[in-house]
């Protein structure tokens, strides 16, 4: 299978056929149109989101977010509550997610 290598530059470098997987399969993309930036940081909010893409992006039972820091309208809001039912991740308070 072949992958959309405008992203990732070094062919050698250890995650080269894990990133362009993760591209080809809409999980991630690059930080601009022709990078990817493979020692940025994630957060919290990232993860949850490439975790639930990996899932298949997968309908969550309740809309109802119990985190006061992630707004409804955040892309990663349907990760974190699909995460939280899951029993993948939880808030870092029972209030608070800290997405950032």
């Amino acid at each position: 299978m072949e992958y959309d290598i405008k992203h990732v530059k070094n062919e050698r470098s250890g995650y080269y056929d894990a990133v362009l997987w993760a591209v080809a399969e809409g999980i991630t993309s690059g930080t601009t149109a022709t990078t990817f930036s493979p020692d940025a940081t994630c957060t919290r909010a990232q993860i949850g989101t490439f975790l639930w893409r990996s899932a298949g992006s997968p309908e969550v039972e309740s809309t109802d977010m119990i985190f006061a820091d992630v707004a409804d309208t955040a892309y990663y809001s349907e990760a974190v509550q699909w995460a939280l039912e899951e029993g993948i991740s939880a808030g870092t308070t029972a209030t608070t997610f800290s997405p950032d």
